[in-house]
């Protein structure tokens, strides 16, 4: 069946993508894992091929495209190659951050950042999760405080995406103690220079090493009311507003690595031989291809209905969820049973398929576990067949 999603201008930056990573990403991607942080000249380079900060607006020096398809291109010819954990920043330094300034920041807060990050120059990162709250926000305990005008930040986060490069980190706190739940939290913008702010350790991850994932520390951060990003006490409405693209982002990143892992097991058990057969002739591979091929095609069909109603601003939350827990849990399924085909070399990293096992398994917890996934569509459920009195 002929995908209709994508037009001229997706195929073109297909080829652009293509070559930038094959010349940029691929040929240092041992040398970054083994870093565990990509190469800041990565990001410059990117921006000046077209890759990166597409989706900001002229003005402010980006591209001034909004087109979800674009970000799904670029996800695909990063998993056909295996690269997710070099460029898993971009995700949110590219996709995210810009969004959040986009939605809800002054005049000033965008021309001091968004230039920044349309040419590679900047890279954020979002400060959320803390050791004692995981996927529960409400339990957020950084704190900022009123100081005449200014605002002091004190508390700790972890699991922060591009902590060891950032530049500026978005900060989630509560600004009122007494507010129950989620509220009282407001979003504050934290330059890396300012004193108070820390990063810990460069966390050693299962997978995406590339990607430099760390512990962030404010330790009575002081920052103008310039620093307040939005409304003060609307902190939790504003994450909201960018959960759907946060959670479809994952969900096509499962789909893009599904659909790669299938090519790379299809290639490899019809050439590879055993028993006077390729393993591909053997019932129980074909069998195992032919469902995990069905299922990744009604993932496919789903993700770009999706897409398109992001595009249009109409995807809901409900929707993203769905969308985020089935191709999270799809992509590491096809993994593990794809890699099942390859046998010993299944096993050994310098076999994409091997590297796809270990960078996927984050798919099912970021952005919200799959867990939380399903409470949040059960929830939608509940009140659409719960009978009204």
């Amino acid at each position: 069946m002929k995908r209709t999603l994508y037009d001229a201008d997706h195929e073109a930056y297909r080829e652009t993508v293509a070559r930038f990573l094959d010349a940029e990403v691929a040929p240092h991607l041992a040398q970054w894992e083994a870093d565990k942080r990509t190469d800041r000249a990565m990001w410059k380079a990117a921006a000046d091929a077209g890759i990166i900060g597409a989706s900001i607006a002229e003005e402010y020096g980006g591209g001034g495209v909004e087109d979800f398809r674009f970000d799904m291109v670029r996800a695909e010819e990063i998993a056909k190659r295996g690269l997710s954990s070099a460029t898993g920043g971009w995700g949110v330094s590219d996709g995210i951050v810009p969004g959040y300034f986009a939605a809800f920041g002054s005049e000033e807060q965008k021309r001091r950042y968004l230039p920044g990050l349309a040419a590679g120059e900047l890279i954020g990162a979002i400060a959320m999760t803390e050791p004692g709250a995981g996927s529960d926000l409400q339990n957020i305990r950084t704190k900022a405080v009123r100081d005449g005008e200014d605002w002091v930040i004190s508390g700790a986060k972890t699991f922060i995406t591009n902590g060891q490069n950032c530049d500026f980190v978005i900060v989630v706190a509560r600004t009122n103690a007494e507010a129950p739940g989620a509220h009282g939290t407001s979003l504050f913008i934290v330059d890396a220079d300012a004193q108070g702010f820390s990063r810990g350790r460069n966390l050693d991850k299962v997978g995406l090493a590339a990607q430099d994932t760390s512990e962030l520390s404010f330790d009575e951060v002081r920052v103008g009311p310039g620093a307040l990003l939005g409304q003060e006490g609307e902190g939790f409405i504003h994450l909201m507003v960018n959960l759907p693209y946060e959670r479809l982002s994952i969900a096509m990143g499962g789909l893009a690595g599904a659909r790669a892992v299938l090519g790379w097991t299809g290639e490899y058990v019809f050439s590879r031989e055993a028993f006077g057969q390729t393993i591909g002739d053997f019932q129980n591979t074909q069998f195992t291809l032919a469902e995990l091929e069905t299922r990744v095609d009604a993932l496919e069909a789903y993700v770009d209905r999706c897409a398109l109603a992001l595009n249009a601003d109409e995807l809901t939350a409900v929707e993203a969820a769905k969308a985020k827990l089935l191709g999270s849990e799809l992509q590491i399924e096809v993994t593990n049973r794809c890699l099942q085909l390859f046998g010993g070399y299944g096993f050994m990293l310098e076999y994409p398929i091997g590297r796809a096992f270990r960078d996927s398994r984050i798919q099912s917890i970021y952005g919200g576990s799959s867990e939380v996934m399903k409470y949040i569509v059960g929830k939608d459920l509940k009140k659409r067949y719960t009978p009204k009195r």
